[in-house]
């Protein structure tokens, strides 16, 4: 029972380090902090776009670990939280746009550049039908 629970523990933190290697590659490969803030006209600032994510990341690692729970009104913390959660994405959507250039680049290079509008299409398509299957099948 000791190992298994030591496997399950082991398995844990190599996921968690996995995924946060990950989260980190994407950041700093894509450049994506300076460009956010560059996009959000406050590339001084950029300090603050870094220590808001890392303390983002303790705070609800912390709150999910200790099972922290919030008593506010639902519908005022609910729309708060909305409104900063699509600010986030639309700015990282923003960034990721910006950055993204590669796909024509790698297109060109490979000599793809006729089969454009079906890479993006199959890519959108694939996205699409993907997260249509996983809705309707694994949610329900």
């Amino acid at each position: 029972m000791i190992l298994a629970n030591l496997f399950v523990a082991v398995l844990g933190v190599a996921g968690g380090l996995a995924v946060g290697s990950g989260l980190v590659a994407l950041l700093i490969v894509f450049d994506m902090i300076p460009r956010l803030a560059q996009l959000a006209y406050a590339y001084k600032l950029s300090i603050w776009f870094e220590t808001a994510i890392i303390g983002g990341s303790l705070y609800w690692t912390f709150a999910d670990f200790m099972d922290w729970r919030l008593s506010l009104p639902a519908a005022w913390f609910t729309s708060v939280a909305g409104l900063f959660d699509g600010l986030f994405v639309g700015m990282l959507a923003a960034a990721l746009t910006e950055v993204m250039n590669v796909l024509p680049i790698l297109a060109k290079r490979m000599q793809l550049s006729r089969y454009m509008v079906g890479l993006v299409m199959a890519m959108v398509i694939g996205k699409t039908v993907g997260s249509l299957f996983d809705w309707l099948f694994f949610q329900w």
